[in-house]
């Protein structure tokens, strides 16, 4: 995927509502894992973030602030999100607990 023709979004514009379930892609492309919910909004949120697993099965959910992540709109209007973490060091993280 091309994210340098997507739409970056402002961390203004970001809810609940719209980031629930978008994908997560690391730095080699790949799709890392799904944002559950947020914590907080506009700069200060942490996006809590599911990874790993199958179907939601087995994935460990870590916290991020949302300074971590670029939210962007690609070509339909999708929201996806990038970070520059690996899937490993995302596993690495502590387990976020609500």
């Amino acid at each position: 995927m091309d994210h340098k023709t997507h739409t970056p979004m402002r961390v203004e514009d970001l809810n609940v509502t719209n980031v629930e379930g978008i994908n997560v892609y690391g730095p080699d492309d790949h799709d890392i894992g799904d944002v559950s919910h947020m914590h907080g909004v506009g700069p200060t949120a942490d996006v809590v973030v599911d990874v790993g697993g199958f179907l939601g099965i087995g994935a460990k959910r870590v916290a991020l602030p949302v300074s971590q992540l670029n939210f962007m709109r690609d070509e339909n209007g999708n929201i996806h999100a990038t970070t520059r973490m690996t899937k490993d060091e995302l596993k690495e993280l502590p387990e976020h607990t609500d």
